[in-house]
């Protein structure tokens, strides 16, 4: 089952259960859905226009001078884990040589490539500045 079909699928359950809050949040996801051009959208996809959905309405909070809402947090119920700095700093120091790159700034297209979707650029960003 793909996100895009689980997060149907949940929209159905939502609705049944009468639970407004998540009953909105997925009707405004599903609504990004079909302003796409395609019609069934691979994870990653999707992933993206939660991560657009989720920015959007961290900008319009911080506008306002409030805290997370609860649209923000079930809209990110639906990312993948993220990984931890630890994580990712574990697995630089495993694999990436960096005599092979003239900054440390240019190992982030391998880095991020190996956690596409897990971490944002901003995070390894930082974790390579404390190398």
């Amino acid at each position: 089952m793909t996100l895009q079909e689980k997060i149907k699928s949940d929209l159905k359950v939502s609705m049944k259960a009468k639970t407004e809050a998540r009953t909105s949040a997925l009707r405004v996801l599903i609504g990004e859905f079909q302003r796409q051009v395609k019609k069934e959208l691979a994870d990653a996809e999707v992933v993206a226009i939660i991560r657009k959905l989720i920015k959007s309405e961290a900008e319009t909070l911080e506008k306002k001078g409030e805290g997370p809402s609860e649209y923000m947090q079930i809209l990110e119920s639906y990312l993948p884990k993220q990984a931890t700095e630890a994580e990712i700093r574990a697995w630089i120091e495993k694999n990436i040589d960096f005599s092979k790159f003239p900054s440390k700034m240019q190992a982030m297209k391998p880095i991020m490539a190996n956690f596409a979707g897990m971490t944002d650029g901003n995070t390894v960003k930082r974790i390579l500045e404390s190398l």
